[in-house]
């Protein structure tokens, strides 16, 4: 039984295009587009017909780096994959990339294999996984080359905390030799954990015990030295690379010159370091807490140079590191200890949203806000044209945007299992108001409408910048 959904009247914005059209939807898919008003769009007919005049059609978000249920420091992050991706919907978002945990001493299958169990029939949206690295060794560079041909194409290696997730330099060179050969991308938590562990013992011992403190050990210059190093190995391997939430201008610059050099090198950058700082970190009475992530908060001189890095194409990519833990009981475990703080922050909600205000605000385009939401994540992440656009032939990922609606951001109205948010009170200009994911309405005129189960594991080809 074919369906048929028609998108009249919007203003459709691509990577690429904004042009006036209507969209007809079939069977889940994009199966055309033509210009509003044209005997061809008014030709169309459809069960559904959806008016968008006055509004933004835009593909739905690709956000490429979230932590759903992520165990970390003794607890675990507070949203589960059923109420993590929809809050994703109710911002926009219609595919997440999730990130699947080795144990030291375990096989990667079995990461992988925990991590389909907590999503499989949980998801509002679709989802695929990356997977992080945490023991590499020969058992290891061979399942690698088997994720790689199953569709989990991309690594994550931490250069950060020793004892955890912490690979050395020697075990880096060899997974990024192994990604060299199989296509795979080496993903970067760029930060010298070893010495960044000493910066922390020492602040402890002079008493320095608040929330803020996390943001002067993990030190700007620390992550510009693992951000080169990174840059370097992958240079000797032969790998491309992809460096997650970069939050310093001095770790730009390092990407910046990789890739003036043409070396496949890539960043990426979250909300948090666009619109929050330390000074957000220095809050009274603990409050800093909530905004302990890492990499940390920065002053706010850095943001002008990450939006910088995001108009020249230093930075491809805006993700939200998604991964909240609850101020009362989670974040409160680090009261009187800044180390012992869960590190992450929620924002899968909030990110298209944040990204249009700084359309709004006149640091990027409305064609770079979708490219560095939807069109290069997807792209990043093989998984482009199905999803990160709206064109013949891709799913049906389409959100109906009012650019001219006001919000303020709370945690009293939004849908993420938080007891607070990152940007309480902010006023946003912009907002989803209808979300299609493979041509089914999830958010419908602000109504939740969608289910735990309609999203489904999307296998993914290797990174399509390398091809």
């Amino acid at each position: 039984m074919s369906t048929r959904t028609v998108i009249r009247g919007g203003l459709v914005i691509t990577a690429s295009d904004e042009l006036h059209a209507d969209v007809l939807i079939e069977d889940g898919r994009i199966a055309a587009l033509a210009a509003s008003g044209t005997t061809v769009a008014e030709g169309w007919t459809a069960e559904k017909v959806i008016d968008a005049t006055g509004k933004y059609v835009i593909p739905g978000g690709v956000d490429a780096h979230t932590h759903m249920e992520m165990p970390f420091g003794g607890t675990k992050a507070a949203d589960t994959f059923e109420t993590g991706t929809r809050a994703a919907a109710w911002g926009g978002t219609t595919t997440i990339v999730d990130f699947a945990i080795q144990s030291v001493g375990g096989a990667l299958r079995e990461g992988l294999d925990a991590w389909h169990a907590k999503a499989e029939g949980n998801c509002a949206i679709d989802y695929g996984f990356h997977m992080i690295v945490s023991d590499v060794n020969e058992d290891t560079l061979k399942e690698m080359d088997l994720l790689v041909q199953e569709g989990v194409t991309s690594f994550k290696q931490f250069m950060a905390y020793p004892g955890v997730f912490y690979s050395d330099d020697g075990q880096i060179l060899r997974a990024m030799q192994r990604a060299a050969d199989n296509g795979g991308l080496i993903m970067m938590h760029a930060e010298n954990g070893i010495a960044i562990d000493v910066l922390v013992e020492q602040a402890l011992a002079r008493g320095e015990r608040d929330p803020r403190y996390h943001g002067e050990v993990r030190k700007a210059l620390l992550e510009a030295e693992a951000t080169h190093r990174a840059i370097k190995l992958a240079q000797v391997a032969g790998a491309p690379l992809y460096v997650v939430h970069v939050s310093a201008m001095e770790a730009v610059a390092e990407i910046a010159r990789a890739r003036d050099e043409g070396l496949p090198v890539f960043g990426e950058t979250c909300p948090q370091y666009l619109f929050l700082s330390t000074d957000n970190l220095a809050e009274p009475d603990f409050e800093g807490a909530k905004y302990v992530c890492s990499t940390p908060l920065r002053p706010k001189e850095h943001q002008a140079k990450l939006w910088q890095g995001l108009r020249t194409n230093d930075l491809q990519v805006v993700s939200t590191d998604h991964c909240p833990f609850c101020f009362v009981g989670q974040k409160e475990l680090g009261r009187g200890d800044f180390s012992k703080i869960p590190n992450g922050m929620p924002g899968v909600e909030n990110r298209m949203d944040l990204l249009h205000q700084g359309v709004v605000d006149g640091h990027i385009s409305r064609r770079r806000w979708i490219e560095i939401a939807c069109a290069s994540p997807a792209r990043m992440f093989g998984l482009y044209p199905k999803k990160g656009t709206i064109a013949p032939g891709a799913d049906a990922d389409v959100v109906i945007y009012d650019p001219h609606a006001e919000q303020t951001v709370s945690a009293e109205t939004h849908h993420m299992n938080v007891d607070y948010s990152a940007y309480e009170g902010k006023r946003l200009t912009g907002r989803v108001e209808t979300v299609l994911s493979r041509g089914e309405p999830v958010i419908t005129e602000r109504e939740y409408t969608g289910h735990a189960g309609h999203g489904v594991y999307t296998p993914r080809a290797t990174s399509q910048y390398l091809n």
